[in-house]
């Protein structure tokens, strides 16, 4: 099979994603050329291809796995737009001129999602019911109420949400109030992944999977790609589109973020009695903690319950017993529910929290660090990075492009986020 399915580590979403649909991305067998080729077939990359497609350009895009076999097929399955920094902190960090097409990009970046969904056809489960984001703690809700305003000062649906407001659409009494973004949605991440690859393969785009590429040769004019399997590809252009499972292509760019596991459980799917009242709306939802938890339910109902776990990959079902302990602590009616799945995936996370774009050599662009916002905000990058290539008129690139800065004592950097967890934890008790 050479959709390469069945190689994917276990998870909920491998588990109910159709093998007879996934795309045929039979490995690199002799050397071609195109005017683009991407390494990486996760959202940004296929995001990438498909709009530049659109506009007329051969795309190759090789990868080592299968579509989605990274993080774009073990996240959440979460659709919120916007970062970590809200419209007014953007401004203060860049100024208006550049923060404002910023503004506009991360803002819209659902909206990208969700017109590719509608335009292409994807089958994902997509349910477009909004972000609720709650707070545990009266001194936060003041800056949750801020951000709130200050979306909505940009045109965003939103709105603030009480105590009881927040307990009747989440289903637990456990917060003081929150915001809801009628903006943001849910899927399935891995569908979304393999639905993009299809439309995108639909336009003329050849993806190759079990195709590592171990060399990049700058070649006048273009690139040469040197592939584990022996032949290679030619291109005018390069795009690195490998996030949390960046590795040595191109030097410095792995030390640049780190690699932090998120881990995710899903329940089984909650009994009418117990889940009526448990996100019963289709919100998704992740609150104001530092180290914070992501919920929501599936199409099956489930309840699923994300957050950070050890830098190592899991070991077994004791690594994920504090997500299980979150959700009997939120949900006490669901005390000694069965869990059906656990699994994590790698979430890449830059020191400023922000994406992060670089262009190192003439004709190479990487764009890696969505820090936990990958769905939306890797769709748009896509759609970013196509029209900076094609040079589409009247487009100005959001982000900023800046040089690659490793970080230091990269090596540490299981101790750097065990360290990290350990202060978080502090600050969100005394919080």
């Amino acid at each position: 099979m050479t959709s390469l399915l069945q190689d994917f580590p276990p998870s909920l979403w491998a588990a109910t994603a159709a093998a007879d649909t996934a795309p045929e991305v039979p490995p690199l067998a002799a050397s071609a050329r195109y005017d683009v080729v991407i390494v990486g077939a996760g959202y940004t990359g296929l995001s990438t291809a498909l709009h530049l497609a659109e506009a007329g350009v051969s795309v190759c895009v090789l990868d080592t796995h299968a579509p989605g076999w990274g993080a774009s097929g073990r996240n959440g399955g979460q659709v919120i737009p916007g970062l970590k920094y809200d419209p007014d902190q953007l401004r203060v960090m860049f100024g208006s001129a550049v923060a404002d097409p910023l503004i506009a990009a991360i803002g819209s970046a659902a909206d990208t999602v969700f017109d590719l969904i509608e335009r292409h056809g994807i089958a994902c489960d997509a349910l477009r019911r909004g972000w609720i984001q709650p707070t545990h703690s009266s001194k936060v809700m003041h800056a949750l109420e801020a951000r709130a305003r200050q979306w909505m000062a940009e045109g965003a649906p939103a709105r603030l949400m009480d105590a009881a407001e927040v307990a009747r659409h989440i289903g637990t009494d456990a917060y003081v109030g929150g915001w809801k973004d009628e903006r943001a949605g849910s899927l399935h991440p891995l569908k979304y992944c393999q639905g993009l690859a299809r439309a995108a393969q639909r336009l003329g785009v050849v993806i190759h999977g079990g195709t590592p590429v171990v060399r990049l040769e700058r070649r006048q004019p273009g690139w040469r790609l040197h592939t584990a399997q022996g032949p290679h590809v030619d291109a005018e252009r390069v795009v690195i589109a490998t996030n949390g499972y960046t590795d040595g292509l191109w030097p410095h760019l792995r030390q640049s973020v780190i690699a932090a596991n998120s881990f995710i459980v899903a329940t089984q799917p909650l009994p009418p009695e117990q889940g009526a009242s448990i996100l019963p709306g289709g919100e998704v939802t992740s609150d104001s903690r530092r180290l914070l938890l992501y919920y929501r339910r599936d199409a099956q109902g489930r309840l699923l319950m994300g957050g950070r776990g050890p830098f190592g990959e899991p070991r077994g079902a004791g690594d994920f017993a504090h997500l299980e302990r979150s959700v009997e602590l939120l949900f006490p009616q669901l005390a000694g529910i069965g869990y059906e799945y656990r699994w994590s995936g790698r979430v890449a996370i830059t020191r400023d929290f922000l994406p992060h774009v670089h262009e190192p050599a003439a004709g190479l662009s990487i764009a890696v660090g969505y820090n936990g916002r990958g769905i939306a905000m890797a769709s748009t990058m896509g759609r970013c990075l196509a029209q900076r290539i094609t040079g589409q008129a009247g487009a100005v690139f959001p982000f900023p492009v800046s040089t690659i800065q490793p970080i230091p004592l990269h090596g540490l950097q299981r101790f750097y986020i065990a360290a990290g967890v350990a202060w978080y934890s502090v600050l969100d008790r005394f919080s």
